[in-house]
């Protein structure tokens, strides 16, 4: 409780940034996936109150997830009933409940660090791109779309083109001034005076466009933003109204073969974001904490159960919160918790005020945060790297722009799987020579990629030459690598070659080996 309290002042103001970015997304994603608005904050407070409780990340945000509104969208139009896709949630919170205690979390921990920091700066330009035309008040697109194909038939290209012949003077200059705000918020000024930390520029960009847009509703309300171009909160008249926005699931569908495999198919895939974008705060984090992976698992399991039970979507971590979060100076799960709970008060007491907030304001507040997930100084850093580092977070990147999140991971891991085995192909075999003597040594791992180089290099020894194989380094040799090796010994006499084998004792492996 002391750690809480300590940095109680840092998380608050980091809480209010992330309820601003969290809002339009719990929205956006629930218009997007078909189902009732409510849904989407619904998940959004239960993602930061029940898992925040309950996960072992300090920084990580949890809410409903743009990866997911495709399969929701699927889910919901396959069983036609939203009471039985709210079981099916339940029943994937169940799944990665024991997904947790099985210890499947240890997955995450074999994507390699160039994906995930691609999969970062992917997320930021996604932001980028997808919030400009918000800027600019044309809202075709939902808020948190990160596909590259969107339901209004565009694409992120061609809608950035399309937002051109639409702009909204009023949701421009908003946006504008809003962007111009975060970057003063940003300068060495701002941040000397102490005072200033406990405001967050987010807050304080989102009022100056509510203060902009009712000055212009009181006085030119020609150029004012239209209705559309604002949040869309649904306001209850008093608790029992409120109480009605909530949904429950209907256990008679549990003999559904349907509902189970949304469950299954919702629970590997939430499992699979939640992994990726824990890994991705921890490398963001600035104290570097790992997160506990299986207990995650358990907090997101217990998350969606809960916000299936009361109407929810499913929910994964996110990193657009997380980042959000950590830029915001939050320090413990303080910050997520409070998030949750501010969302859950506005919602009951001021949704009046937050239907003012301009969707260009929070346009703003979701571009500055995607520059700083992809700043130029991370293309740097990977390019001095070298190719084997730069490649993977490029072809990350690319991939996720172009298809989604899910698919553009998978895609980067290939890549750098291909990358991984090029150089373990070439460090495991080396090859040298001075005249007529050689020397072949085996390294590390040798695997029957290895066999073509191995094969190759002992037909090329010329006549009357002397060779060493030097197998004492070696973990583990593949058989077939053991058998051309064997093989170029029974024959190697035939052009008085002399070879040496030199072998540990204590590898059962290297037994193997005709002795020559």
């Amino acid at each position: 409780m002391k750690k809480y309290l300590q940095h109680a002042g840092a998380d608050v103001s980091a809480s209010i940034v992330v309820l601003l970015v969290a809002l339009p997304l719990c929205l956006g994603i629930a218009l997007g996936s078909g189902a009732p608005l409510f849904s989407g904050i619904i998940a959004g407070v239960v993602g930061g109150i029940v898992i925040g409780i309950f996960s072992g990340s300090q920084l990580s945000v949890s809410g409903p997830a743009a990866g997911l509104t495709v399969i929701v969208a699927a889910s919901i139009v396959k069983l036609q009933v939203y009471e039985a896709f709210l079981l099916a949630v339940v029943l994937a919170g169940v799944i990665q409940l024991l997904l947790g205690f099985l210890k499947a979390g240890v997955i995450g921990d074999y994507v390699p660090n160039a994906v995930i920091k691609g999969m970062l700066a992917a997320i930021g330009l996604i932001l980028i791109m997808k919030q400009l035309p918000h800027l600019v008040g044309y809202d075709a697109d939902f808020e948190g779309d990160e596909s590259f194909n969107q339901p209004d038939h565009e694409n992120t290209f061609t809608a950035l083109f399309k937002a051109i012949r639409f702009i909204t003077p009023a949701a421009l200059i908003i946006g504008m001034i809003a962007l111009l705000i975060l970057m003063i918020w940003e300068t060495k000024y701002i941040k000397s005076i102490k005072a200033m930390k406990l405001i967050p520029g987010p807050l304080v960009a989102v009022l100056a466009g509510i203060f902009i847009n009712e000055w212009l509703l009181g006085n030119q309300p020609a150029n004012a933003l239209a209705v559309k171009q604002l949040v869309s909160l649904p306001v209850s008249s008093d608790f029992r109204e409120f109480v009605s926005f909530l949904t429950f699931p209907n256990i008679s569908f549990l003999n559904n073969p349907d509902v189970w495999i949304s469950a299954f198919t919702l629970a590997i895939v939430a499992s699979l974001e939640t992994l990726l974008a824990i890994e991705a705060a921890d490398k963001l984090d600035p104290l570097k904490r790992v997160t506990p992976t299986n207990r995650e698992l358990k907090a997101q399991g217990l998350g969606n159960m809960v916000s299936g039970l009361i109407g929810g979507l499913p929910l994964t971590s996110v990193v657009v919160r997380t980042s959000a979060n950590i830029s915001s100076g939050a320090k413990t799960k303080l910050a997520t918790i409070l998030h949750g709970t501010f969302l859950l008060l506005c919602v009951i007491f001021i949704p009046f005020l937050l239907n003012k907030i301009p969707l260009s304001a929070l346009a703003a507040v979701l571009i500055f945060t995607g520059y700083k997930l992809a700043k130029v100084s991370l293309f740097k850093e990977f390019f001095r790297k070298g190719m084997d580092q730069f490649i993977p977070f490029v072809v990350t990147i690319a991939a996720i722009l172009l298809t989604d999140l899910l698919v553009g991971i998978l895609v980067g891991i290939g890549v750098g799987l291909f990358f991984l085995i090029r150089s373990n192909f070439r460090s495991s075999v080396l090859v040298v020579n001075d005249k007529n003597h050689y020397l072949i040594r085996f390294r590390k791992d040798v695997s029957f990629l290895n066999k073509p180089i191995v094969k190759r290099k002992l037909e090329a020894v010329p006549a009357e030459a002397y060779v060493i194989i030097d197998a004492t380094r070696a973990d583990f040799i593949d058989k077939d690598v053991i058998e051309e090796v064997n093989n170029f010994l029974c024959h190697a006499h035939l052009k008085k070659i002399k070879v040496e084998v030199k072998t540990s004792g204590n590898k059962s492996m290297h037994q193997l080996f005709v002795t020559p």
